[in-house]
């Protein structure tokens, strides 16, 4: 017996445009945005700053291609893409914290808002990979 998913129309706009904005972002993290992503390094990381950046550039990469190709592992692309989203997290309160001005947040209230919205990019693409539906069995 072979256990099926069914997805909507609106999940799967929603997984191909997060995957497009995942692509788009990771290219900006490798060449024109990279030093606002810069500015989110926590001055804890490990690895150097510049390091951090491109290595999670080629990541984003990766995972916008996954989301929008690999149709037969989206439950598993869902959950690795919710987790890198829950991993970047303290980069974007590192520049609240930090009062750090990059991508056009110039303000504590703008900077804190973003934290507040982080959660949606971690159900987006569980919801939009399917993880919440029901599945059916063949």
């Amino acid at each position: 017996m072979k256990t099926i998913t069914h997805y909507t129309k609106t999940q799967n706009i929603f997984r191909i445009l997060l995957g497009c904005l995942l692509v788009f972002t990771g290219i900006g993290h490798l060449t024109f945005l990279r030093i606002d992503f810069l500015a989110q390094v926590p001055s804890w990381a490990p690895l150097h700053d510049d390091l951090v950046v491109l290595l999670s550039g080629v990541v984003e990469i990766v995972l916008g291609l996954s989301l929008i190709f690999l149709k037969s592992y989206r439950i598993t692309i869902g959950w690795i893409a919710a987790l890198f989203f829950i991993a970047i997290f303290p980069g974007n309160y590192a520049q609240y914290a930090n009062h750090v001005d990059a991508f056009g947040l110039n303000t504590d209230q703008l900077r804190l808002t973003r934290l507040f919205l982080h959660p949606l990019l971690v159900l987006w693409p569980l919801w939009s990979c399917g993880v919440f539906n029901k599945r059916l069995k063949e």
